[in-house]
C-alpha cells in the first residue's frame, strides 16, 4: 500500500514519506482531530496471506505497547487497514547519530550523555524482557533538545517469544551484529550491549572498529578478530571509555556487560 501526500488512513492524513524498507514504509502524518503530527509505520505483510508475520508483527506492537520511557520513541496506537497492519508512533523531530556523527567527532561530554541515555532505555527494556537486537547510530536519535530517543524495535522481540525466529536466520544490520547473531544463535541483553558497544566505538572514533569490503569479512571479524582499542584511534578517549568499549565488544557474551545500566 504505497501512499501520497494528501491521502487519508483512518483519521490520519498523510504528509511525507519518512522511509521504507523491506518489512514496511514510515510517512509523517497528522491526525486530523488533534492536529498533532505523528509518525505511520505501515507494516507491509498481507494479515490472510503471511500469517506468520503477521503474528511476529502483532507481537511487536504488544511489545511497544508494553514500553513507556523517556528515551524510547513511544507507541500511540495500531490498528488495521485494509488488511494490513499499521502503527501511530511519536514523531520524533531530531537528528540521528549517525548523522551527527558523520559531520565530524562529537565533544566527549556530550557522547558520553547520549550514551547514558541510550543505556537508561535499554536497561528499562532489557528489565521487561525486551531486546532490541538492531542497535546502531541510525536507530539513536536525538532531538532538537538533546534527548536521546531509541527507534524501530521493528524486530524486537520479548524474551519468551525468541522461537518464532527460524533457525540460522540472522537479523540486524552487519557492522553491528554481535557474534552471536552472526552464528544464528539465541541472543539476550548482552548482544544489545555488543552492538551498543560497536555504537560508541564509531561515535567515539569516527570509525568502525570492523571494516572490510564484503559482508562476510565483517561478519568474520565480529567471530574472530580483535578490534583495534579504540583510545589508539582517538587518544584524546579517557582511559576508563576505552575499557568499558572493548568490555562491551568481548566476543563471549559472559565476559561483557550483564546488564545495561550506565557504565559511561
Amino acid at each position: 500500500m504505497a501512499l501520497q501526500a494528501g491521502d487519508r488512513v483512518g483519521d490520519y492524513e498523510i504528509l511525507a514519506l519518512i522511509g521504507a524498507g523491506g518489512m514496511g514504509r514510515v510517512y509523517k502524518v497528522r491526525n486530523r482531530f488533534s492536529n498533532r503530527e505523528e509518525a505511520m509505520k505501515v507494516l507491509l505483510p498481507d494479515l490472510n496471506s503471511e500469517r506468520e508475520l503477521a503474528t511476529r508483527f502483532m507481537m511487536e506492537i504488544r511489545t511497544l505497547a508494553s514500553l513507556d520511557h523517556p528515551n524510547i520513541a513511544q507507541l500511540r496506537t495500531a490498528f488495521q487497514f485494509e488488511n494490513q497492519l499499521v502503527m501511530i508512533m511519536e514523531y520524533v523531530e531530531g537528528v540521528t547519530l549517525e548523522k551527527l556523527a558523520g559531520e565530524g567527532a562529537l565533544p566527549i561530554d556530550r557522547d558520553l550523555d547520549y550514551a547514558t541515555q541510550v543505556l537508561s532505555a535499554l536497561s528499562y527494556a532489557h528489565s521487561r524482557g525486551v531486546i532490541h537486537r538492531d542497535i546502531k547510530p541510525a536507530n539513536i536519535m536525538i532531538t532538537t533538545h538533546g534527548q536521546v530517543k531509541l527507534m524501530d524495535f521493528g524486530i524486537a522481540k520479548n524474551a519468551d517469544e525468541m522461537q518464532l525466529t527460524r533457525p540460522g536466520m540472522t537479523i540486524g544490520s552487519v557492522y553491528y551484529m554481535s557474534p552471536e547473531q552472526v552464528r544464528g544463535g539465541t541472543v539476550d541483553a548482552r548482544s544489545d550491549l555488543y552492538s551498543f558497544g560497536v555504537t560508541l566505538y564509531e561515535s567515539f572514533t569516527g570509525r568502525k572498529p570492523f571494516e572490510a569490503d564484503t559482508s562476510y569479512s565483517v561478519l568474520n571479524a565480529h567471530l574472530t578478530v580483535a578490534p583495534v582499542p579504540p583510545i589508539e584511534v582517538n587518544p584524546a578517549l579517557p582511559l576508563q571509555v576505552n575499557q568499558i568499549i572493548l568490555r562491551a565488544l568481548e566476543k563471549n557474551p559472559d565476559d561483557r556487560f550483564q546488564i545495561g545500566r550506565a557504565h559511561v
